[in-house]
């Protein structure tokens, strides 16, 4: 097999591997969905998204592989992300995006004990929330 096939060493300095790789991912999304289920606070954004979740998730999950240094599974499986194209079908305005970050940063204080890592994570995740207000 080509080298130019394989994905490039994951850096030890990523976001990705400073979480703890695919397990931690997988249970920072795990615990950001349950808390849109949990949290009547999310309401608005909950209702965005279909009755079961697993889909939603399992995209989250290949899209921050990618995006927070480790394998590129979404872009792999999809394409490159185009976040404001795909969300463009769904009204997010303010209210929604304050609920997903809601949802985001409860699950990042529960998961990423590292503080400078959380506000840097934080602070990625507030500018992608924002650029996908469309109303």
């Amino acid at each position: 097999m080509s080298d130019i096939l394989q994905d490039p060493p994951i850096a030890a300095d990523s976001v990705y591997a400073k979480l703890g790789g695919e397990p931690a991912i997988h249970q920072l999304v795990n615990r950001f969905y349950a808390l849109m289920d949990e949290l009547p606070e999310a309401h608005a954004v909950r209702r965005l998204h279909p009755e079961s979740l697993s889909g939603s998730a399992d995209s989250l999950f290949k899209f921050l592989s990618g995006w927070f240094g480790g394998p590129p599974l979404y872009i792999r499986e999809r394409g490159h992300p185009r976040l404001r194209m795909r969300h463009a079908a769904y009204a997010i305005g303010p209210v929604e995006r304050d609920e997903w970050l809601l949802c985001m940063r409860q699950a990042l204080a529960e998961q990423v004990p590292d503080e400078s890592l959380r506000a840097g994570m934080n602070r990625a995740f507030t500018d992608m929330a924002e650029h996908l207000i469309n109303t």
